[in-house]
């Protein structure tokens, strides 16, 4: 009995002998861990195939590998390697990596500089409010930044990735560069703030190094080349430096609270604070609108920025232990202690100091004085004279550094803005090269992929290090960043915007992919916190809100017009498909109009490349207007080759690249007439299917195979049974632009016999003799259909008619820029006796059509005979297939009929003479009339089935449209009309 190690190294399942594995992670896995071979799954057709068919079992990954390794692959290739498994990188949790990250960033200068002044100015009521909405536009777009991380393993690159994943590239790519360089820039805001809260502390004690703007330049560069430091350090480094601003802010807030419950010196009461009273809560509780930023909404635009910072966490998502896991707890509870922290602080605030006070110690007076005037005179002091007189410096109103006089020890309070500004700057330099490193990986934009490398163990941006420094420096040398602030912001917020519209969107498709394992989020408050972010962006600055779309939109259209080859499964994606689903359904619930006929063309090309002439010609036809559809039929059995042949990718490619906009189908049958059959049955959905067959004429019927000949002439009768219209084209050059030899084409079109081609790869056809031929999708041949002809001809030979299809083409032919000055003719048969009355019933019949077609001539000669030599030479072409016959052997002529339908009998020929003649005789006038046509399209002529043999019709097309140097297009609709004079 084989042991387990026999089986796996069998490829076989261990534990069922079988080559159908049991579920495994390696199977969904993009990666393995070290010091192990990855297992694979074995292929549909390895399952069910013969296993005693040559190269059934010969695949890359043959069968599900089970064996353990203690130093990687044993290969020749890996020698060299090392045989120990790499150190990990430092990787976060969620408090540390987290957490205290958003934190950090969340709290700032604004915490401890700006918000008793808006307690002053809003009170305590409505600060709460603007707490609490703030904090719930956030909250939002952390339950969106919670839903969408984890959605699947998240990578490096923070907002960006998760943006870019899951609205595509063109918005992501947008936003993952300005969200970068702003963050570059709010560097040099948070280290400008810090060297100016450092520089006035110098000033105060008589400190100056050359004068203010250059002490606050020279203190921010050495500042944040400090910050370079720590960060090239590593990542361990940096987070224990935040760890350390952490607890300098915690200890400020504790000296904080301390420092409301010690009682008020008499210094302190002059400034106003008066420890807890229930009198100045009250009084403070109601608005106190001063100045012109007196308003709830210039309070909220000056708050709101410093609810933000919710995303430091996810921007260093590659650096987290478990991303999925602690974005979502981390930004969470860091939104919930940090609106905590600003409730209390603006409550205990507003309980313990009064909104105006002098500082004058001489302002103190008796409790029970009559003349003073404020509710502060009950607690001895009278600040009326400096209220009345608008010249108070103290109180919440006046101080900015409020909380410095409250607090117990107020250097602690120094030192946590120096902590706050320190350490959102550290996160905003840290921020911006990992999301930039991010983007230069994907290659969205030119010129930035050399900031992309990573060094070390955990891939550290050290170039977007670098970067992010010189454009730091730059801002910090300005030394006024008043007119910047709001565009950051701005920037910042239209990242929180597009997070939430992600959620709602990836939400409103429905799409299978979209399986968050965090539940508490809700589409449509997502929407919510989308709007609220657009309009808080005005709120703040309008103009600048416009630069930040304007930035987003030209971007988003640079990413549009490159189309970069990324495939991320957004949910954009995910939405065009429901768009389209429900508009093809939709569609069925309308009935077909001849006002909205549309040609929707299934074009025979075999492999695209190999006809571009055809392809551009229905292009012309159908580009902005209708269905087009490239066709190829493999003509072999069903095998992986052949599936593979007919299904590859490099023909969309090149489809794609010559910007042709068509759906490819392909299809691999026993013989051409079944392929094309399949084709005109299968294609298409709903009402978007083909109405019309394109195919090339056949120019070899003479010397093929009669078989190939007659299958020809079956599709063109199967097309017209499905009531199809047929264009087949014909061009002096040929439509095959690639040699016989070297290229693969329907046996049946090209009347040789020979083996089905297998494929090396996507871009390679090799055949089964010894050389191969690759198709670059790089090259795109120049067709006639690609030049524009001037004031050329298109004459149209409306010969029979039906249904309009022969006008129609060439109208929409002459919309398009390459046509738009060539000058339509159209020729119809007639009488010489009525010719002008004739011509006169056709012109009017065209005017109602409104066509825009003006020249008709009538041409009486097409029905008279053709030169001798012309038939003479058309008897001649007959000749391989005609079948003697005599009354003697009407029997066996009627069986071999049977059996060869492609045979031309006398009768037959008797019973088709008028239009083999007609035929003949207007090759003559289209040698005469059309010979520098830029196109000639004919009315194609129908052959009766049973009437007239395949061999016989072929001929007619043949010379109809031989020894003419335009391309001629032999046109029949399907006898209904296309065309309606009506406007109902």
């Amino acid at each position: 009995m084989a042991t387990p190690e026999e089986l796996s190294g069998s490829g076989l399942c261990l534990g069922c002998g079988t080559l159908d594995s049991p579920p495994h992670y390696d199977f969904y896995a993009d990666s393995v861990a070290w010091g192990r071979r990855r297992r694979c799954r074995a292929s549909l057709h390895q399952l069910y195939a013969d296993p005693l068919i040559p190269g059934v079992t010969e695949d890359k990954c043959s069968a599900p590998v089970y064996k353990w390794t203690a130093g990687g692959d044993s290969s020749d290739e890996d020698e060299g390697e090392q045989t120990e498994p790499p150190p990990d990188p430092p990787r976060f949790g969620w408090i540390q990596g987290v957490m205290i990250r958003c934190m950090l960033n969340i709290w700032g200068v604004i915490l401890y500089l700006r918000l008793p002044w808006i307690t002053a100015q809003a009170g305590v009521g409505l600060t709460w409010v603007i707490i609490l909405l703030s904090s719930f536009i956030t909250g939002i777009t952390g339950l969106s930044t919670s839903a969408i991380a984890t959605n699947g393993k998240v990578k490096g690159g923070g907002t960006y990735f998760l943006i870019s994943r899951s609205l595509g590239p063109e918005l992501g790519g947008s936003i993952g560069l300005i969200f970068a360089f702003a963050n570059a820039v709010a560097v040099s805001m948070h280290t400008v703030g810090f060297a100016e809260t450092v520089t006035d502390l110098m000033h105060e004690n008589g400190v100056v190094i050359v004068d203010r703007v250059n002490d606050i330049r020279i203190i921010g560069v050495v500042t944040v080349t400090c910050l370079l430091g720590v960060s090239l350090a590593g990542m361990a480094w940096e987070s224990k430096a935040q760890i350390l601003f952490f607890l300098v802010i915690m200890v400020s807030f504790v000296n904080y609270i301390v420092g409301t419950i010690v009682p008020a010196s008499p210094q302190r009461q002059a400034r106003g604070f008066f420890s807890y009273k229930v009198d100045i809560f009250a009084a403070n509780f109601v608005p106190g609108w001063r100045g012109a930023e007196g308003s709830f909404f210039g309070m909220f635009s000056i708050f709101f920025p410093s609810a933000t910072g919710i995303l430091a966490g996810a921007n260093i998502s590659g650096d987290l232990k478990n991303p999925t896991v602690a974005i979502p707890r981390g930004t969470l509870m860091a939104i919930l202690w940090t609106t905590m922290s600003y409730l209390i602080i603006s409550a205990t605030i507003g309980a313990c100091v009064v909104r105006d006070a002098s500082g004058l110690i001489n302002d103190s007076v008796s409790v029970s004085s009559e003349d003073c005037d404020g509710f502060s005179c009950l607690y001895g002091w009278d600040f009326s004279e400096c209220v009345s007189n608008k010249s108070c410096s103290y109180g919440l109103i006046n101080y900015y550094q409020s909380m410095s006089l409250v607090s117990a020890f107020s250097p602690l309070i120094s030192a946590g803005i120096f902590a706050a500004t320190l350490s959102s700057a550290l996160a905003c330099l840290v921020s911006a090269p990992k999301v930039f490193q991010c983007l230069c990986q994907d290659k969205l934009y030119p010129l930035i992929g050399f900031f992309g490398k990573g060094y070390g163990r955990n891939a550290e941006p050290l170039r977007g290090y670098m970067l992010t420094y010189c454009i730091a420096v730059c801002f910090i040398l300005i030394a006024e960043l008043n007119s910047i602030a709001p565009i950051i912001s701005n920037f910042f917020l239209c990242s929180y915007s597009l997070i939430n519209f992600s959620c709602f969107y990836a939400s409103l498709t429905n799409s299978p992919g979209w399986r968050p394992s965090f539940r508490f989020y809700n589409k449509w408050l997502s929407l919510l916190g989308s709007v609220c972010c657009v309009v808080i962006m005005f709120l703040l600055t309008w103009w600048s809100a416009l630069i930040a779309f304007g930035v987003v939109f030209f971007l988003m259209g640079y990413t549009l017009y490159k189309k970069p080859e990324v495939n991320w499964g957004s949910s954009v994606q995910a939405g065009s498909y429901n768009l389209a689903l429900t508009h093809c359904v939709g569609l069925n619930q309308v009935q077909d109009h001849v006002k909205n006929f549309r040609p929707q063309c299934l074009v025979l090309t075999g492999p695209p490349t190999r006809r571009p002439a055809l392809v551009d010609l229905v292009h012309a036809l159908t580009k902005g207007l209708s269905l087009m559809m490239c066709g190829n039929v493999v003509t072999a059995t069903s095998s992986p080759a052949a599936l593979h042949k007919a299904h590859t990718d490099s023909h969309v490619t090149w489809l794609n690249q010559r910007k042709v906009k068509s759906f490819y189908r392909g299809v691999v049958a026993p013989e051409l007439r079944s392929g094309v059959n399949m084709l005109l049955q299968g294609a298409g959905l709903g009402r978007i299917r083909p109405n019309v067959l394109v195919m090339g004429l056949k120019t070899d019927w003479s010397s093929d195979e009669p078989h190939a000949a007659h299958e020809y002439v079956s599709v063109l009768h199967d097309a017209f049974d499905l009531q199809y219209g047929v264009c087949v084209l014909r061009m002096t050059e040929g439509l095959d632009s690639s040699h016989p030899s070297q290229s693969y084409m329907n046996p049946s079109f090209r009347g040789q016999t020979e083996n089905m081609n297998t494929i090396s790869s996507p871009s390679c056809i090799q055949t089964n003799t010894t050389y191969s031929v690759c198709v670059d999708p790089e090259v795109q041949p120049k067709t006639v259909f690609q030049k524009k002809h001037g004031k050329k001809t298109i004459d149209i030979y409306w010969l029979s008619d039906d249904g309009g299809l022969t006008l129609l083409l060439p109208y929409l032919l002459t919309r398009r820029k390459r046509w738009l000055k060539c000058k339509v003719r159209v020729f119809v048969g007639g009488d010489t006796e009525k010719r002008e009355e004739q011509r006169a019933e056709v012109l009017a019949l065209i005017k109602k059509f409104r066509l825009g077609f003006h020249d008709v001539e009538v041409l009486p000669d097409v029905y008279q005979h053709p030169q001798p030599e012309n038939v003479r030479q058309f008897e001649n072409t007959l000749r391989r297939f005609r079948l003697e016959t005599n009354i003697k052997q009407d029997c066996d002529t009627e069986a071999q009929r049977q059996q060869e339908p492609w045979m031309i009998t006398d009768q037959d020929l008797e019973r088709n003479k008028a239009k083999s003649l007609r035929q003949i005789r207007l090759n003559e006038v289209l040698q005469d009339i059309s010979r520098d046509a830029a196109l000639i399209i004919i009315t194609m002529p129908v052959s009766r089935r049973g009437v007239c043999p395949s061999s016989l019709f072929l001929a007619w097309l043949d010379f109809l449209s031989r020894d003419l140097q335009p391309p001629v297009l032999l046109v029949r609709g399907n006898q209904e009309n296309v065309l309606t004079f009506y406007c109902q």
